[in-house]
This record gives C-alpha cells, structure tokens and sequence, in this order.
C-alpha cells in the first residue's frame, strides 16, 4: 500500500498543478502571459550568469567523469549489457533530446542570427555569417546534451547498479536521505511539470509547422480546425507507440527517424552548396572551440545583453528545463552501458550530428541571402516565421518539393518520438518510477498532453507556457549541481 500512496500523491498533484497552469494559460491567458513574461525577465536578467555557469560546469563535470577511472562502470551489474543496438539507442536519444526542434530551428536560427547578430555586427555581412554559424553550433552543441547526461548518467547509475527508483529524486539520496519525503516529492512534481510543459510546447510548435508545410506544398488551409486533426491524428500514434512499449513502438519510429533523418541530411547536400556547406562547418567549429570559454561566459558588465539573454540564455534555461525528461528516458534506454560509452553516445555522437545539420541546413539560408535570391526582407519572414521558412528555403533548391515532403515526414516522426517518450517518462515518474509503466498512466499522459497543446493553440499561449516552464525549472540548476554531489560521492564507494 505504501508504493501506491506515493504513486497517488505524484500522480495526483502532478495532474493538478499541470491541469491548473493549464487552465489559466487558455481561460486568462493575459494575466498568464504578463506572470510568465515577469517571472522569466527577473530570472535571466539577475541569474543570467548563474545559467551560463552551471550549463559550462555540466560540460566539463560530465568530461572530467568520462575520462576518469571510474568510465569504466556499467550501468548495472558488472555482467550486463546493453539491451539495444547502438543504432536504436542514438535513434531514441536523439529523438527525444532534440526532435522537432532541429528542424523548427535548422534554418531559420542561423538565417536569424545572419539578419540580426548580437551588437557590433553588421546584419547580413560575412562576418554575421559567421557568427551565424557560431552561435548555432554553441546553442545546439555539447552544453545541451552534457545537461541531459548529467541526469541521465545519475538515474542509470543509481537505477541499474544501485536498484533505486527511476525518479528524480532517487538520485539526490545521498544528499538528502530519505526521510524528507515531502522535498522528494516536490523534486518529481516539478519534473513532472517541466516534461508535460516541454513536450506541450514542442506538440504545439511541431503543429504549426506540419500545417505551414502541408499549407505551402499543397494549399492546405492555415486553421485552428487542421491543426486540430493534425494532433488528434499524431496522438493516436504516439500514444500507441508508447503503450506498445521502447521496444515494439517507441524503437521502431525512433529507428525511422533517423533514416529519414540521414535521407534528407544527404539529400541537402546533393542539391544544396557542397563547399560552402564544408567551409562553414569548418569556420564554425573553429571558432566554436577557439572560443568556447569566452562565449560560455559572456555577458556584458555595462553592454547591451539583449541578444544574449535573448539566445543564449533562453536556450540554457530551455535546455534545463528539458534536462528532466530527456535525462530519465535516456537513463531508461541505457542499461548495461560503461559510463565512459554513455557519455561518448549521449554527448560525443548527438553533438556532432547537430553540428553538421545546421551547417548543412544553415548554409542552405544564409547562401540563399549572401548570393540576393531571397531579400533582406524574405530573410526576415524566414527567420520570424520558422515554421514556414524551411519550406521557403527548400523550394530555391533543385527537387525542393521532395525535400520539403520528406522533411514534412520527418517534422511527423520527430514529432511522435518526441511525445512517445515524453508520455512514457511521466508515466514511469507518476508510477514510482516503474521501468514499464501501466499503459492507463501512459493513455492518460497522452490525452492530457494533447488537450493542453489543442487548448493553448486555441488561446495563443504556447509562448508563455514555454517561458513558465522554463522559470519553474529554475530549481533544477541546485538539483542538478546536487546531482553531480551525488554522483561522486557513490562512485567513491566502487572498487575499479
């Protein structure tokens, strides 16, 4: 009776505190968007170097764990082994770290940084192209995916080798014991909150992208009632997929994900500007490295900071936010794993993947302005309308209409491992943490999911929902440097 109780309190807080935010984001989405807006503006702007700070200690606390004598661990008994192929396991990863939003962003970010670079840049010069580039790799790079890890790696380790629940709050045990229940229950509530608000917003904006693509490529109306049935439609999926299980449908979508993923990747450089693409990946990457410390950290003591509040610090806190839910489902899919291979999979390989696409992608918009096919003007409806501007880019391009129908797809299957994974970790966080959780918790997950991100489109709230979410996880910056605390302190315990 003991592990249903706390199964009812999570489930049943959680459901009212999602279900209230919810609410007065559709009912009064004024007031809400005001609280929202004030919240976020007072977080980034006197915390705004504490967001930089943790998100660079995460980067070099997760490599210091990786090369230390303790990568050698797995995730489990020292007999076991990894219970997916590497191909599936970077698949569901990738899926759920990233998904829709890198192809929401793969052009139109870098296309907004060319137009409106941080200050002292002339707009649409060769330098902002460069910085372009820069500043994508930096948002979209390793300081992302070394926050996801620092969770994921905790909840496998404790999960698989040490048999604890795969919560949140399991991880912080050798911080805070056990005793102060109340505080672990508010760490999951939280997590509960910041997956539900996360993966609601990316249903939202994967949603207004699928209807900008099928409205650009076949004259499909822009409308409240399509946008509607797209997410009725792709609901029924994911939620399939998800009570099918990782194995039987969250695998297999994942798995063609990535093929499609690769398919398009290698389609833009076919008919996209091959040396251009190669120079600036290689630009980037340069000056990403050579200046990684100073863009980790930079903020202007008197300057102008409204770019990199706006950006840099937007991302990290956006990052954090997603650090819950990415974390538990990467933990979940990595069993057996040594912790030296977690990290190179989890960090290593997503980071450079996210790399080429926006130097791919990218490229393909800033080329597009640099050699005056689309205006200054064109250039700002790509980058303030991103759910349209990849299919503007793709159709300057040879064969643009195939590559917008199989980006169409894949925005779909992103979409779906996205929402599949995200229903699958808040039913294992209302559930004790239960490695394979009911499917009643997984169904309800997945309509309640789909009502908020159907109610906020009908309100025009998903910005300010985005934005909550991203103040309430403020906390997670303390649970996850605690989390690192943590994680030493068990590793101490083993004999390598």
């Amino acid at each position: 009776m003991k592990e249903t109780n706390i199964n009812n309190l999570v489930f049943r807080l959680s459901l009212l505190l999602t279900g209230g935010i919810a609410l007065w984001a559709v009912a009064f989405n004024k007031s809400f968007t005001i609280v929202s807006d004030a919240i976020y503006n007072f977080l980034t702007k006197q915390f705004g170097w504490l967001y930089l700070a943790a998100m660079l200690f995460f980067v070099v606390f997760i490599l210091l764990i990786a090369f230390s004598k303790w990568g050698k661990i797995r995730l489990g008994p020292d007999d076991s082994r990894p219970e997916y192929s590497t191909v599936s396991w970077f698949a569901m990863l990738f899926g759920a770290g990233m998904g829709v939003g890198l192809v929401f962003w793969g052009i139109s970010e870098p296309v907004s940084h060319y137009i409106a670079p941080m200050a002292g840049i002339a707009p649409a010069s060769a330098e902002a192209a460069n910085f372009a580039m820069k500043a994508s790799f930096m948002h979209w790079g390793i300081h992302p995916w070394a926050n996801y890890a620092i969770i994921g790696l905790a909840l496998a380790y404790f999960q698989f080798r040490k048999g604890k629940p795969g919560l949140i709050s399991s991880v912080l045990e050798p911080v805070i014991g056990t005793k102060r229940r109340w505080l672990n229950h508010l760490v999951d509530i939280l997590a509960v909150f910041a997956t539900v608000a996360g993966v609601v917003t990316s249903l939202g904006l994967g949603v207004l992208q699928i209807n900008s693509g099928l409205n650009y490529l076949f004259g499909i109306p822009t409308s409240l009632l399509i946008q509607i049935i797209i997410i009725a439609v792709i609901s029924v999926i994911y939620i399939w997929s998800a009570v099918s299980g990782i194995e039987k449908g969250i695998k297999l979508i994942s798995d063609a994900n990535l093929y499609i993923a690769f398919a398009l990747m290698a389609a833009a450089i076919l008919v996209g500007p091959k040396l251009d693409m190669v120079n600036s990946f290689t630009n980037a990457l340069g000056g990403y490295l050579n200046n990684f410390i100073q863009d980790s950290l930079g903020l202007n003591t008197y300057g102008d900071n409204s770019w990199v509040e706006n950006w840099r610090i937007f991302y990290w806190a956006w990052w954090i936010a997603w650090a819950p839910f990415v974390g538990i489902f990467i933990a979940r899919i990595s069993k057996g794993r040594t912790i030296r291979e977690f990290i190179a999979g989890v960090v290593a390989a997503p980071t450079l993947g996210s790399l080429v696409w926006f130097a791919i992608f990218g490229t393909m918009g800033i080329k597009l302005g640099a050699d005056g096919v689309l205006s200054t003007e064109a250039l700002q409806e790509v980058a303030a309308t991103p759910e349209v501007g990849l299919f503007v880019v793709m159709q300057k391009y040879p064969f643009g209409m195939l590559l917008s129908l199989v980006a169409l797809v894949l925005l779909c299957t992103f979409f779906i491992t996205s929402a599949n994974s995200g229903t699958f970790v808040l039913s294992m966080l209302t559930s004790d943490g239960a490695l394979n959780p009911p499917n009643n918790k997984k169904v309800l997950w997945g309509i309640v999911q789909s009502v908020m991100a159907v109610g906020l489109l009908i309100a025009g709230g998903l910005k300010p929902l985005q934005i909550i979410s991203i103040a309430a996880a403020f906390p997670f910056i303390f649970i996850m440097l605690f989390t690192c605390v943590s994680l030493v302190k068990a590793l101490r315990d083993e004999t390598v």
